[in-house]
């Protein structure tokens, strides 16, 4: 039978197991239900009232448990699963850096009067500040011109997967950028290795046009 507390077990830590510590031991939630089912103890959480209360589980349960041979068994699938689980969001990430490799680059081609003022427009907008050279801001709205990419960013959900992909294009973008300008190509330098302001990768909506724009293959040098 399950035992609730108000207050912290004194002997809680030693006698009893948290979800977290049966996690650090190689459990899976099913396998918790599966062969723990209700937890020996509750505890109430000790900094928000509100929450649910904490579950403990008694270590000489635990320990009986896995001296089992269903909980080897069960184990064993769970490391399988994990193991093809991590390997399918690694084979999605690399699928996703090599289309994004593989992605023409639009840069748009204007005259040096148009580009002024289009980046003060931007920067205005923005409410960007003026401390910053106009060269950043002229970089900084021809790089929100190429195509979007949130639908192939979006297939990663996160972590360290989407900031590779969002480091490549940033520096295709800023390389695209700087062989169409090349009076911008010291400031694409700068930025490639600056932190502080940095230019997102998802392209803010801006209205459309029809000015030429220069397309840069995947094969050019970046």
């Amino acid at each position: 039978m399950t035992t609730y507390e108000k207050d912290q077990h004194p002997r809680a830590h030693r006698t009893h197991l948290s979800a977290a510590g049966l996690r650090a031991r190689g459990w899976t939630a099913g396998m918790v239900r599966r062969l723990l089912g209700e937890p020996d103890l509750r505890r109430a959480n000790p900094f928000f009232r509100t929450a649910p209360p904490t579950r403990l589980y008694s270590v000489e349960r635990v320990e009986a448990a896995e001296r089992s041979e269903e909980f080897r068994a069960v184990s064993a699938v769970a490391v399988r699963r994990s193991g093809a689980v991590r390997e399918a969001v690694l084979r999605r990430r690399r699928e996703i850096l090599a289309r994004i490799a593989a992605e023409p680059i639009d840069v748009p081609v204007l005259a040096p009067e148009e580009l002024t003022a289009l980046a003060v427009e931007h920067r205005e907008r923005l409410g960007g500040s003026t401390e910053f050279p106009l060269e950043h801001w002229k970089v900084d709205y021809l790089c929100h011109r190429p195509a979007r990419y949130d639908d192939i960013l979006d297939e990663l959900s996160g972590g360290t997967g989407r900031a590779a992909a969002e480091q490549l294009l940033r520096r295709r973008i800023l390389a695209s950028v700087s062989q169409a300008y090349p009076d911008l190509a010291q400031e694409c330098a700068d930025l490639a290795h600056r932190s502080g302001p940095e230019i997102e990768m998802r392209p803010r909506p801006s209205a459309p046009d029809d000015r030429k724009v220069a397309r840069r293959s995947p094969q050019e040098p970046t």
